[in-house]
This record gives C-alpha cells, structure tokens and sequence, in this order.
C-alpha cells in the first residue's frame, strides 16, 4: 500500500494518539506514526507539539525513520530552538556513525537548521565531515559550508572553513570539486569584494580534470567557474576552450549553454587569423540548433540566448537560416524570436529565402505575428541594400490584399525605407494614397502624414489630404498632431501661395486650442520662424534629413558584452544586467568581456574592435563620475584622450595608494614586473621618436628643441632624505612626457634598490616603467635618470591642481615629496582646432568661464610668440592686427581631452601681454597662463 493513507485521517484528538504512537516500543508503530506526523506537517497542520517524542525517535539505525525525524527538524527547529539543542548530541554521534550515507544526512540537515544557538556545536562535526574519508560526506559538507556561512559568515571564517573548502578544490573526487566550487561562488557572490576562487593555471587544470567526470549540475559549477577566469594569454584561453569544447555535445542544455558562455569569452582573447578560431566557430553552430529541437518553452530561453551571440558574433550562425524558419505549431513568443533572428541573420546571400519566408508569414491569421512579420519586411530593405525594391514590392503586394493591419504595418516601414532611400521608391506613394480613408492606427496615420509632408511637391493633392486629416485634429493622438503641425509647414515651405490658411488653421489649433505643451511649443516655434525669417525656417524645417541606421534595436555594445558573460542565466533572458531586476543587499558584480588580443582585429572589423577595447581602457582614463574634473571631462568637446600606451605594468604602480602602506610590498625587490615592450631598454634616453612616428602625434611641430624645458630645481634635499638628494625637472618631446632626475648620494654609505611612486593626481600621471639604476650609487655619486611617465594612473583633484606626491625607495629607507609640474608637458601634439570649430566652441562656452591674465616684461613680436608657443603644442588657428595690436588665437588640449581656447593681445610698443583663456574646466585656467608665462619668458 502507498503512503497516501497517512495523508486522509483527520481524527480529533490526533496529536494525543501520535504522542503515544511515537512513544510505543514497537519500532514498526514508531515508524508509523512518525509518518503521520510528517503528513500532518505537511498539509499545514501544526504539529510542534511533538517536537519532544519526535527528536526521541533520532536514535535509531533506520535509514528511512532517521530521514523523516531531520526532515520534521529542519521544519520546527526555527520555531523551537530551546528544544531543537537537544538534538545536538544525536547530531555529533550520527557525524560519527560507520554508514557514510548517514553521516552525510547528519551534515546536510545541520546546515539546514537556521539557528544561531545550533551553529556552534555543529562546527566540529562539520570540520571532520570536511576531511570524512567518504567522498560523498565531503561533497555534502562542502554545501554545509555555504548555508553556514549564509547564517553566520563571521564563524566560518574565524574556524577556517574556507581554507579547507579551498583545498577540497584539489580533492581527487570530481564532485568533491564541483561541490566546494559551487559554495565558494556562492560565498564570493554575496562578498564580491573577497578574492575566494583565488584561480591560476594550476587550479584551473584540476577543475577542467574534474569536468569531465561530474554530474551535469556540477559541470554548470565548474564552467561558470572557468568563465570567471581571465586566462594570461591567448595560448591559455585556447588550451581552456580545447578542453571546455567537448561539453557542447551535452544532452542538458543548461551544461551547453555555459559551455557556449566560456567559450564565448574566451574567444575574445584569440587572434581572428588562428585556424583554430575558424574551427570553434563551426563547432558552436550545431549545439545551438539542436537546442531548437527541445520543447517550446526550452527553446524560448535557447532563442533568447541565440540573439545575443548572433549580436556578438554572426559568423557563427551565418549559415544556419533555415533552423529559424517559423513552424506552424511554434507558439507565439518562440515566433516572434525566430523572426528577430532571421532578421539579425539576413544578408545579400539568403535574402531572397528570408523575403519569400516573410511574405509567407504576412498572410498567417495570428495578427501580432503578421504584424511583425511585415515590420521585418522592412527591416530587410534597410538592413540589405540590395533587396530594397524586391522588399517595396513585396510590402505593394501586401498593401493590394486590402487587410486593415497589413496594410497599416506597410505603410509604416515604407516611410523607414524612404528615410533609408530618399528620391528612389517614390513612384508608391499614389498607392499609398489610395488607402489612405483605411488608416485608423495612431502611428499609420503619423507615418502616411509624414509621407505626404516630405513629399508634398510630388502629390497634386497634398493640401486637400492634410486638409481632411485637420478636420479631427483634437480627436487624433498627440503622435499624429505633432506629425500634422510639420507636414503642413513643410506643404507651406514648398507651395506658400496655396496654402497659407491651411497653415494659419493649424498653427492656432496647436497653440491656442490644444493644453498638449509638447504640440504648442512646437507650433510656437514653427510660428516665429515663420513670421520672423521665412529662410532660415526652410533651412531648419526642410534640411538634408540624416538616413536611418539599419539596426535601431541592438544591444548597446558594453552592455552586449556584460550580457555575453551571463548566458544561461535569467539576464540573458530579460536581456537586463542581473543588477536591474535582482534586489536585495546581494552586490551583483558587472562583468565584462576580456580586453582583445593585438590581432589583425582591427584592421579587419573596424567596428568589432573598439567595444572590447574602449571598454578595458576607459576606466584609466576618465575618473568617477562624483570627481569635479571628471564631470568636466564628460562635458568637454574632444574624446577623452589617453597617453601612448606604454608598459602595461606601469598602470598598476599608479593605481595603488602612495601614503596607504602598500609600498614596501609594492617595490620590495621582486615587486617590480619588467617593463613592457614600449619601454626601451636603455633608460639613459627619453621614448624616442619611435613612438612618434607610431602614433604620427607630431605633425611637424613640438619638435625635440622647440618644446620649453624648466631648470632642474632640488625637490628633496638631502637632509630630509638620509642623505640622497633628488633634483629634476619634466619635459615633453615628440608626444612622449618624461621626468628627468638627477639623484646625488651625499650619504657615507651606498645606495641601491631604487624604486619610485606616484600617488593619485589630477591628470593620472604615472611612471610607465620602473625607476632604473643600473649600478648601485656610490657616495658622491650622481645619476642622471629620464624616466617615463604616461597620464593612465588612478586620478584624483589635487590643490594645488599640478601637485604630484611622489615616493621614492631605496635600501635605506622610504622618502616622500612633492613637487608642481608645469602643464604644458600635458598639453598633446593634435591639440589645433578647426577655425570654425574654434568660433563655435568660444561662443558656446558661457562668458564667466573666461578668465583674463596680464604676461609683464616680455618684448618678443607676434610671429615670435606664436612660433615660441607652437614649440609646447599651443597652436595659433588664426592671427589678426586691430587697431594697431596684435590679436592670436589660439588653441590647445590636454591629455584628458580638455581644450582650451586662448585670445593673446600684443601691441607693438607695450612689453604687457593680455590673455583671455575660456575652457569648459575653468579650474585649470590659471596653470595654463603659469605655462604661458614660463614658455614665452625663457
């Protein structure tokens, strides 16, 4: 007989009866009425009464009773936790018992009893079931762990456990590992700021070891474990995916999908030009069809996932259309997937399959599915230039079946494919015209009317159509009003004669008769443009119109690229970071694609390359939003402008807090990694023109002996340094800013292990190689130093702006500083602006950001002064003689994409100068002028 009859008595008096069942010496009756007690339980009755004579029952070798007694705990311990101790005991001896399945039972249930009295004992019986000689108590244990540290984080650390659980990760039991990965990322989710899955190569071997031989819940752990990981280059990652490839052929989907997500991300990291990278992407396309053959709702979340890699990478399903051809029985929302696939997916190559489809699909009863199946009929014509007059004529086709909706879809993305190609199809419009009395749906009529606006000189009868959508004109929606007001002042730009009372009609219906402010604000303008200045208001209302893109519904790049990270996840589902729709104190983490390798990338895919690469740049270059400079900086005209990209070690050095303690573990010996190859190897010599010429930043100008150099001055007396005495100046030459230092040893003693640091600045000026001594110094010696810097350091403002803190090392002690540097070395070498653009930037930044400075005692002439400054990158975009005086114009931009715009007065007979500099970052005037002073004085 089944266990359904314990679920069917409900006698009075119950819990008196199981109370005496429970106590009976019989082991049968005992087992029986435990059972009962759990029906009871789990219809919902209350039966904590019994709490007592059930935990009696633990005592027992019966593997079922033993179950049943821990699950009636986990239930009732929460609300009993006085009694629920006296299960403690039971608990540590079951820890101990010769059965391994009982011991893992004993374990799992601790974990579930969520109860702070409870936690403590349970921390011993934990700690021997973590190192149990049974594989299956450990993998259970290693779960305890995670709904420990759930309930009391602070006790797990202090025991220990997440060192053992890090060392089960080296276990010889696959599951084992998989386990103590899945608690581990689970931990680390809820702290993202601890370094748990601390992972290297080493690690990573054995939990690629381990995947083969798991459960395919603990694959899902270990690969999305691996897809945390940022492999040292692109032989790792290649080595990683070799080895992830074989999950693809999974029968569960989900170990599939986070298959696809490492390799996804990975292959980020491969050069374009490997075979191998031809090689995966054939692999991946024949995992993500077979998907498709599941029931319809697992190929809903395929095809949601779908969409995002064919955003990533089209490549891989280029040839795979036929797959998203609709089925008759599919439900709606797996159609309206596979349509927006086959759209992303269409090209000169299957276009003439993909229209025959659609056209297939626009004569289907299901109205939302028609719809959008001749909304793709459009999308087509943009998207493949080619297929443009098969589509127009499909959409003809379409529009002569007279059905209402169909032919109000038509008319819709005709006028996106008018706005795509002007003066080509607009032979149509006659046929549009004919249905014009059809239209009912707010956004048809919008774009009919918007048809007749644009094209107003071609229809004969324009006025008379405008004219008999007015008569409903407070009926219509605010869509359609706004598209009438300028369509019959577009017809009243063209035909004025005709049409002046039509136009007066509806611009007093706009602004007097309507409380829509949208519609009146629009009609007010349209009027004064109309009254005051009848040509600039046929410039502005019948401009070139800009063409419409192709793809208006992608993912936007950085976001695609967080979402690539969280296949086979609800993100990529919803298409939403988990941080829109998870809440709670959780801290979800963003993540991002790694950095591309330096491959023929860009020079194949021009737009493929900057979205991996601005994203891992930006960051270094543009500070937080709350920082003042930074605002700035989103404000300013040019794109935020980072140095040549030397050492990528140097990045770090500039990042970590000078004065936090950090550096003797920064610069002991080792801490320094070798420069990267922009550093030359011979330190004695600035960057020389080498990158220069790489980057072409010169143009001629800010050449080796034009660029002002200030007088080296002492910045740390040797007194204050234990006797070594540090002097220097900068300087900026050919693009390249460096930071030359003489270092003196006036000590009795020798130095060596030289090392120096920059904390946070105003424009992230950091060292871009280590400081290099390559003999120790001896006393009263001297070294002359030229070392690099770059502006990818951490920034933070400064006061004064210029200040840079500096520390250097060396065997005797830590020494600090800090020293002013002049901003020109800031200034770059592409820093001369368009003349117009000049004029329209000067008057666009407000008047008070204008700032005046006197330059005394300087008797150079106005070709002298303008030559001098070209040698720093201050540029003079225009030159004018006024009244007797001299007036340049001038410009210059920083590393952080800060232009500033200069007016230099000079009169013959007087040694006084007038500048008046505006910037957007009007804090940054006054150091501008201080570069000025020093250039044109020395």
């Amino acid at each position: 007989m089944t266990d359904s009859k314990y679920f069917t008595t409900t006698k009075k008096g119950e819990i008196f009866e199981l109370k005496a069942e429970l106590n009976s010496d019989k082991k049968e009756k005992k087992k029986e009425a435990v059972k009962k007690v759990i029906a009871s339980m789990t219809v919902g009755k209350d039966v904590s009464a019994l709490f007592p004579d059930v935990v009696n029952c633990m005592q027992t070798d019966n593997l079922e009773l033993k179950k049943l007694v821990y699950l009636y705990l986990m239930n009732y311990a929460k609300s009993q936790p006085d009694m629920a101790i006296m299960a403690v005991n039971t608990f540590v001896k079951d820890c101990e018992d010769p059965n391994p399945l009982i011991r893992a039972l004993a374990v799992r249930t601790m974990g579930c009893i969520r109860v702070d009295k409870i936690t403590e004992y349970l921390c011993e019986p934990l700690r021997k079931c973590l190192k149990d000689e049974d594989p299956y108590v450990r993998k259970t244990a290693a779960v305890c762990v995670a709904k420990l540290h759930d309930i009391n984080a602070q006790l797990v650390e202090d025991q220990g456990f997440l060192d053992t659980l890090k060392d089960l990760i080296s276990d010889s039991n696959p599951m084992v590992v998989a386990n103590a990965v899945a608690a581990l990322s689970e931990i680390a989710e809820s702290h993202p700021s601890s370094n748990l899955l601390d992972l290297n190569p080493q690690s990573i071997n054995k939990l690629l070891t381990a995947l083969n031989e798991c459960t395919e819940w603990g694959q899902i752990f270990i690969l999305d474990c691996l897809a945390n990981y940022m492999p040292k280059d692109d032989r790792e990652a290649q080595s990683i995916c070799e080895r992830v490839t074989p999950r693809l052929s999974h029968a569960n989907s989900a170990v599939v999908l986070s298959a696809v997500k490492v390799l996804m991300k990975f292959m980020e990291m491969l050069s374009k030009d490997l075979d191998y990278y031809g090689t995966l992407l054939k692999k991946l396309a024949p995992p993500l069809v077979t998907l498709l053959s599941a029931e319809p709702e697992l190929q809903y979340v395929a095809l949601r996932n779908i969409n995002l890699i064919v955003q990533k990478r089209p490549e891989i399903l280029k040839h795979e259309m036929k797959v998203f051809f609709v089925k008759y029985n599919d439900p709606i929302y797996v159609k309206l997937e596979k349509l927006d696939i086959m759209i992303r997916l269409a090209s000169q190559a299957n276009i003439a399959q993909v229209l025959a489809e659609l056209k297939e699909y626009a004569t289907e009863v299901d109205v939302d599915f028609v719809r959008k199946a001749v909304r793709a009929i459009g999308r087509c014509a943009i998207k493949v230039e080619q297929s443009a007059e098969r589509c127009v004529s499909t959409l003809l086709d379409l529009i002569q079946t007279k059905v209402n909706y169909v032919v109000q879809e038509a008319i819709v993305v005709i006028k996106d494919i008018f706005r795509k190609y002007p003066n080509k199809y607009e032979s149509v419009i006659a046929t549009l015209c004919e249905n014009l009395d059809s239209l009912d749906e707010p956004e048809a009529r919008a774009a009919m009317i918007w048809i007749v606006g644009e094209y107003a000189e071609r229809i004969d009868n324009a006025d008379e159509l405008l004219e008999s959508f007015l008569e409903g004109f407070h009926d219509e929606s605010t869509q359609v009003q706004l598209q009438l007001l300028t369509a019959i002042v577009k017809l009243f730009l063209k035909k004025p004669t005709e049409t002046q009372e039509l136009v007066q009609q509806v611009l007093s219906l706009a602004t007097q008769d309507s409380d829509n402010p949208d519609l009146r604000d629009r009609g007010y303008i349209y009027w004064r443009l109309l009254s005051t200045d009848p040509v600039a208001a046929k410039e502005v209302v019948l401009a070139e119109k800009p063409l419409i893109s192709e793809e208006t519904d992608l993912i936007e790049p950085t976001l695609l690229d967080e979402l690539i990270c969280y296949i086979g996840t609800l993100a990529s589902v919803y298409h939403k970071p988990p941080s829109a729709f998870v809440e709670g104190s959780r801290g979800v983490v963003h993540k991002s694609l790694p950095p591309r390798t330096g491959s023929s990338e860009s020079a194949e895919s021009p737009e493929a390359a900057p979205s991996a690469g601005q994203a891992a740049e930006q960051p270094a270059v543009i500070p937080a939003q709350g920082d003042l400079l930074g605002d700035l900086l989103n404000l300013d005209l040019g794109p935020p402008v980072s140095g040549p990209p030397l050492a990528a070690s140097s990045v770090q050095m500039g990042a970590v807090d000078l004065l936090g303690g950090g550096l003797d573990s920064l610069m002991g010996g080792s801490g320094f990694t070798a420069p990267g190859p922009a550093a030359p190897a011979g330190m004695g010599a600035p960057l020389g023109s080498g990158l220069g010429d790489l980057f072409d930043l010169t143009g001629g100008v800010g050449t080796l002996s034009g660029s002002y150099v200030a007088p080296k001055t002492v910045w740390l007396p040797a007194m204050k340094a234990k006797g070594l005495e540090i002097s220097g100046t900068f300087s900026r030459q050919v693009g390249a800013i460096s930071m030359d230092l003489v270092l003196t040893n006036k000590a009795l003693q020798v130095m060596s292990d030289f090392a120096i640091q920059f904390n946070r600045n105003s424009f992230g000026l950091a060292p871009a190689a280590p400081l290099q001594v390559h003999a120790p110094l001896a006393p009263n010696q001297s070294v002359e130093i030229s070392l690099p810097l770059n502006t990818v350091g951490s920034v933070m403002k400064m006061d004064p702006l210029n200040n840079l803190q500096v520390a250097v090392k060396n065997n005797i002690d830590v020494f600090y500083f800090s020293t002013l540097y002049p901003l020109h070395i800031l200034f770059v070498e592409d820093g001369k602006m368009e003349r117009q653009m000049f004029l329209a930037t000067w008057k666009d930044i407000p008047n008070e950001n204008e700032a005046q400075f006197q330059i005394k005692d300087c008797s150079l002439n106005a070709d002298a002064v303008s030559n001098k400054l070209q040698g720093s990158n201050i540029f003079t975009i225009a030159k004018r003689n006024v009244e007797g005086q001299d007036m340049l114009y001038q410009s210059l931009k920083l590393t952080n994409g800060i232009w500033v715009l200069a007016e230099l007065r000079i009169q013959p007979s007087n040694p006084s100068f007038t500048l008046s500099l505006k910037c957007r970052a009007p804090e940054v005037s006054q150091y501008v002028y201080q570069a000025y002073d020093a250039i044109l004085k020395n």
